[in-house]
């Protein structure tokens, strides 16, 4: 995936961060997101409903002024917009709704991954490097979960009088109450679906499809140049078991920016409305589909932008004929679908009066057109009138424009005879750091994100004991409903010295596991300090009373940089597909290299050049090897002790060679594999750019 960053004119450079409230020195970030919780459905059975969720998130101050944390009803607090988005047939979509937002109420200043807080000694106040963790629990209580439009995303601006927590909700009684600041809004009308992450189950049963969550920090006077922390995303696997839903994590850990960097293969790029108002986020991918025409994709994220996207409209050059529109927004209705059509050598999508692409919400836009993909910039108005320009550009792929340098592959190759590597044991800050030397009389585990089964030896700890050395009790835990389980799969000790460190438990016997697990230590005498760094990535702990009880597990808001490592057998889980790569990009006059990896070492690979591609043609002998190429040209390389080749590709200097596609495909002599002694990779497909 190609992420590019819109360059403005150097003229604006210094504004960029002036919105007309910045408070120079106020930052906030989000340190992690996680745990994914279901908490009820609602409607006809399975999977016809829809369900509710929350999500936890921690954030800390890593700015140099304190972050106001008043509680609703006062005005100026963090809040936190929602996010769920599915990735299939190419596509990158929303499934949630226009999320109800968390208002956050009182900051417990710990220390986190932004080193160790300073505590203002009030919690309407988060201080300079002090930390705070929102439970899922606490992000699904309806007590302060607002509706997003009374939000301005690009200020963090809230007014409570008259707010929905003010005058109510318009199923309970009394509706309207008194517009007076006071809070007025009562729970006893919800379901377990309210104002919750709201989804049709449905929407989350596609086989094949890839789910993530995603979490957006809202708050007051925070500069633009200090916002690309503020929204995270990470993956999750859905589950239904009969009866509730799972979301445990996955192996596509947290990242930062926008959910739309989780499409494979799409160009992002963003802009803002100037100084005025926010950004727009345009993800782009375009296919070729053959006779000459392609397939233009667009995936639009407004972030903050408060006047809301009101068209979509995508440049061509002269003479392009556009076709098979496609659309999508987060509803069912297609009353307020957006309206489409070419207007001259536009293509033009404009929103019905109800439906505007909202902040923290994404939208969908597609069609055919008869002209390769080129540099461009698309145009989003405001639908709304207010400070700024009347329209947004951000740069994107388009039909005309400087036609584009691309490469990409397509299809698959078959297994050769080069093992893959072993599955590396899971680690969270395996390098360890300094400890916070927090004592608590607990138990304490932290989760272990995992996919698929492992068998666990033992684990590392980063810990250190309060004087001489100490054993205490270690444990495993399998997950249950995101937390650790109530009985351990296994015990064992753990002896921790006085210096800071790792520190390692030995099972008896391998422990097997499916998915994310749990492992730690007790801390119940408070002679050992918590596996808790003062820096470094965040984690999740949670913790149980040994002592006084209950033995149930709560999350904690003090541990949230663990530092461990797994210990496990790990196994290779099959042989490598010789994979085709690109080394530059195929411009006129210019020289690329075409790339092969993951073959066998010392051999000789076969180059496949043609302008054509076939459909996938069994090769005889080579069960699961397919031609994908047209066999026009054929160039023999040698691959290096490392299994890797590259073949020099020189573009002629020719401008009517722009917008051409060329494909290519390895062949690999790998005499062990088969009676036709040859493997093939994935085929790629170089269209010349200028």
């Amino acid at each position: 995936m190609r992420i590019h960053s819109l360059l403005l004119l150097a003229a604006l450079a210094p504004s960029v961060a002036a919105q007309s409230n910045t408070v120079t020195g106020l930052d906030g970030r989000l340190t992690v997101i996680d745990n994914m919780t279901y908490y009820g459905r609602r409607g006809p059975a399975h999977p016809n409903g829809e369900i509710g969720m929350s999500m936890l998130n921690t954030m800390c101050n890593p700015g140099s002024v304190n972050i106001p944390w008043q509680a609703p009803m006062q005005p100026n607090h963090p809040m936190f917009g929602f996010l769920v988005v599915r990735v299939h047939n190419d596509k990158i979509e929303q499934i949630n709704e226009w999320s109800y937002c968390k208002h956050a109420f009182l900051s417990i200043n710990v220390n986190g991954s932004c080193g160790p807080c300073q505590n203002p000694g009030t919690g309407s106040l988060m201080g300079l490097n002090c930390s705070d963790t929102y439970s899922a629990g606490n992000n699904a209580s309806r007590t302060y979960l607002g509706p997003p439009e009374e939000i301005n995303p690009w200020l963090g601006t809230w007014n409570p009088v008259g707010s929905y927590f003010d005058i109510g909700d318009p199923t309970q009684a009394g509706y309207p109450a008194t517009a007076d600041g006071v809070r007025s809004l009562s729970q006893s009308i919800f379901d377990s679906v309210d104002n919750r992450i709201t989804i049709p189950e449905v929407e989350l049963t596609t086989a094949g499809a890839s789910y993530y969550y995603a979490l957006q920090l809202i708050h007051r006077g925070e500069a633009l140049a200090n916002r690309d922390d503020n929204n995270a995303h990470r993956g999750m696997s859905p589950t239904f078991n009969g009866s509730t839903w799972s979301f445990n994590n996955n192996a596509e850990f947290q990242e930062f920016g926008s959910v739309l960097a989780r499409w494979t293969g799409a160009t992002v790029e963003s802009a803002s409305n100037g100084t005025e108002d926010g950004r727009f986020f345009v993800a782009s991918k375009v296919n070729a589909i053959g006779g000459g025409n392609y397939h233009y994709e667009y995936a639009v994220h407004n972030v903050e932008n408060s006047r809301a996207g009101g068209s979509f409209r995508i440049p061509m050059t002269a003479g392009v004929t556009a076709s098979n529109f496609t659309f999508g927004d987060i509803d069912s209705d297609g009353a307020n679908d957006w309206t489409v059509s070419q207007v001259g050598d536009e293509v033009v999508f404009t929103a019905t009066a109800t439906n505007a692409l909202e902040w923290n919400t994404i939208y969908n836009f597609g069609f055919d057109a008869d002209f390769p993909p080129g540099a461009g910039f698309c145009s989003i108005d405001q639908a709304r009138p207010g400070a700024g320009a009347a329209l947004v550009q951000v740069n994107t792929e388009v039909p005309g424009g400087a036609t584009l340098a691309t490469f990409s592959t397509f299809g698959q190759g078959c297994p050769g005879s080069v093992p893959e590597p072993p599955v590396p044991c899971p680690e969270l800050n395996g390098a360890g750091g300094t400890i916070s030397q927090d004592l608590r009389d607990n138990e304490y585990t932290h989760r272990v994100t995992n996919s698929g089964p492992l068998s666990v030896l033992g684990f590392d700890c980063f810990a250190q004991s309060t004087g001489g050395t100490q054993t205490v009790a270690a444990y495993i835990y399998s997950e249950v409903g995101g937390a650790p389980s109530a009985t351990a799969l296994a015990s064992t000790t753990m002896t921790i010295g006085a210096t800071a460190g790792f520190y390692t438990a030995t099972f008896a016997s391998p422990v097997s596991v499916n998915g994310n697990f749990y492992v730690g230590y007790e801390t119940a005498a408070q002679n050992v300090y918590l596996s808790n760094l003062n820096s470094g990535t965040g984690g999740v702990a949670f913790y149980r009373d040994l002592v006084n009880g209950p033995t149930s597990w709560t999350q904690s808001n003090l541990v949230d940089t663990p530092s461990w490592r797994v210990n496990c057998q790990s196994s290779s889980t099959g042989f490598k597909e010789p994979a085709m790569g690109n080394t530059g990009l195929p411009s006129v006059g210019n020289t690329f290299d075409l790339t092969l990896s993951d073959a066998l070492s010392s051999s000789f690979a076969i180059l496949v050049s043609s302008t054509s591609s076939v459909s996938p043609t069994p090769l005889p002998g080579a069960p699961g090897c397919n031609l994908l190429v047209a066999t026009s040209v054929l160039s023999l390389e040698l691959t290096t002790a490392a299994g890797t080749a590259a073949s020099p590709i020189s573009v002629p200097n020719v401008s009517g060679l722009v917008g051409q596609s060329f494909f290519f495909q390895w062949g690999v002599w790998d005499p062990t594999v088969n009676s036709l002694k040859i493997v093939t990779s994935d085929a790629g497909q170089a269209t010349i750019g200028q």
